[in-house]
């Protein structure tokens, strides 16, 4: 998420909504965005929980059960809500592939 809050101007620059979702509480959330950009008192995206029932995560194959986390994903999607780009594990810190497909979405 901080490699996203810094490079935020860029997908602005896309007409691109960035935010989070996660299986955190709400108010870990607003701690964790605290402690990662103090500066600004948080991030300048939202941060969305999916605490309570998890379904969002589950809807996107994110979710394991058994060990009660969601993986990490980013995945931009459209206008029309057709998911056009998907990265999963460690390299969905990175927001470079996302904002690539942001900007060619753009260019449509």
């Amino acid at each position: 998420m901080k490699a996203y809050q810094a490079d935020i101007a860029k997908f602005n620059d896309t007409e691109t909504q960035v935010f989070g979702i996660s299986v955190d509480s709400v108010p870990a959330l607003k701690r964790w965005s605290e402690d990662l950009a103090p500066e600004t008192k948080g991030l300048s995206f939202p941060l969305l929980s999916d605490f309570k029932e998890r379904k969002t995560v589950q809807d996107y194959g994110t979710f394991y059960p058994a060990q009660g986390f969601g993986m990490r994903a980013t995945f931009v999607v459209d206008r029309e809500g057709i998911i056009r780009h998907i990265e999963e594990g460690n390299t969905a810190i990175d927001p470079s592939a996302a904002f690539q497909a942001c900007s060619m979405l753009k260019k449509k």
